[in-house]
C-alpha cells in the first residue's frame, strides 16, 4: 500500500469507524458498508450521515477528547444517527441541516460525559438529542416540513424480514440496504452477525405471539433493537446466549409498550434492555459472591 493510500485511510478511518460503531463494530470497512447501505436507501440520508459523523468527530477533536477514543469512532455513531433521523423525519432544508450540525455536536458532548463516567451509553446520546429536536419541532412546526408518509409495503418473505431487521437500525426499509448492513457486521465479527440473525428471528416470533401486525413485523420495526442487543452480547459462552435472549425479549416488550404510548421508539428499547440485562447480571454475580463467602 502506498504512503498516499495509508494517509488517506488514516484520515477517513475515524469517520467510517464512527458509522460502524452504530452496531458496535470498530471497523473501517463496516462503516463503509453502512454508509453505502444508508445511501442505497436514500442519498439524502447518506449525506446527512456523512455530515453528522464529520461534525461529531471534529467536535471531539476540537474539544481535545481522547485521540484513541476518537480514532475508534466512539464520537461518531450517535451523531450519525442524529443526521439520518433528521432526514428521515423532516424534509431537507436550511433549518434541518443546521439542526444536524448542532445536534451532532451535542450528541458528541453527551457521549463524552458518559465515557468519562465509564457508563455504557450506547446510542443514548442520539436518543436524547433526537427526542429533544422532535419536541422542539413539535411545538414550532412552522420551522420545518415533515417527510410525507410513503405508502408502506412489505414483502412477505424471510429475506425482507432479516434484511429489514438490520436495516431499520439506520432507518432503512430498503432490502439491499439491510443486506449491506449484514455484510458490514459479518466482515467485522461473524459471530455477531449470526447472533443478530437469530435475534431477528426470535424477536419476530415473539412479536407474532404478542399479536403485533404482520406488516410491522416484516418491516423490521420489532426486530432492529433486538439486532443491536444480540450484537452487544454475542459471544461463545452459555451466559452470552442467556443474556442475548433476555435482552431480545426485553427489547420487544419495551418496543411494544412505547408504540402503545405513541412514543418515538428509536433505539431506546435496545439501550434500556441492555442496561437492564447488565444490571441483572451484576446482581446475579453479587449474590453468587455473597453465597460463596
Amino acid at each position: 500500500m502506498t504512503k498516499q493510500k495509508q494517509n488517506f485511510l488514516g484520515i477517513v478511518s475515524p469517520f467510517l469507524k464512527g458509522i460502524g460503531q452504530i452496531m458496535l463494530q470498530n471497523s473501517t470497512w463496516t462503516g463503509l458498508f453502512f454508509l453505502a447501505g444508508i445511501s442505497c436507501g436514500s442519498l439524502m440520508m447518506g449525506l446527512g450521515a456523512a455530515i453528522a459523523v464529520i461534525t461529531g468527530t471534529l467536535t471531539a477533536r476540537l474539544l481535545k477528547y481522547d485521540e484513541d477514543e476518537i480514532n475508534s469512532g466512539l464520537y461518531g455513531f450517535s451523531p450519525t444517527l442524529v443526521g439520518v433521523a433528521m432526514i428521515c423525519f423532516f424534509q431537507p432544508s436550511i433549518i434541518v441541516w443546521i439542526t444536524i450540525l448542532i445536534g451532532s455536536a451535542l450528541a458528541t458532548i453527551i457521549q463524552h460525559l458518559f465515557i468519562v463516567k465509564k457508563v455504557p451509553a450506547y446510542t443514548f446520546p442520539f436518543i436524547l438529542v433526537t427526542w429533544l429536536l422532535l419536541c422542539v419541532f413539535h411545538y414550532f412546526p412552522a420551522l420545518i416540513q415533515l417527510q410525507p408518509a410513503s405508502p408502506a409495503t412489505y414483502a412477505n418473505n424471510y429475506l425482507a424480514l432479516f434484511s429489514r431487521g438490520f436495516g431499520q437500525v439506520n432507518f432503512q426499509d430498503n432490502i439491499w440496504a439491510g443486506i449491506l448492513f449484514m455484510i458490514g457486521v459479518f466482515i467485522s465479527c461473524p459471530i455477531a452477525a449470526i447472533y443478530a440473525i437469530v435475534g431477528t428471528a426470535l424477536s419476530a416470533m415473539l412479536a407474532y405471539q404478542l399479536k403485533v401486525p404482520m406488516h410491522d413485523i416484516y418491516l423490521g420495526l420489532l426486530s432492529y433493537n433486538a439486532v443491536i442487543c444480540s450484537i452487544t452480547f454475542a459471544g461463545n459462552k452459555a451466559e452470552d446466549v442467556l443474556m442475548t435472549l433476555m435482552s431480545v425479549v426485553l427489547s420487544v416488550l419495551i418496543t411494544i409498550q412505547m408504540r402503545h404510548l405513541n412514543l418515538p421508539v428509536l433505539t431506546f428499547p435496545f439501550v434500556l434492555a441492555t442496561w437492564l440485562t447488565i444490571v441483572i447480571k451484576m446482581v446475579k454475580q453479587t449474590v453468587q459472591l455473597k453465597l460463596k463467602q
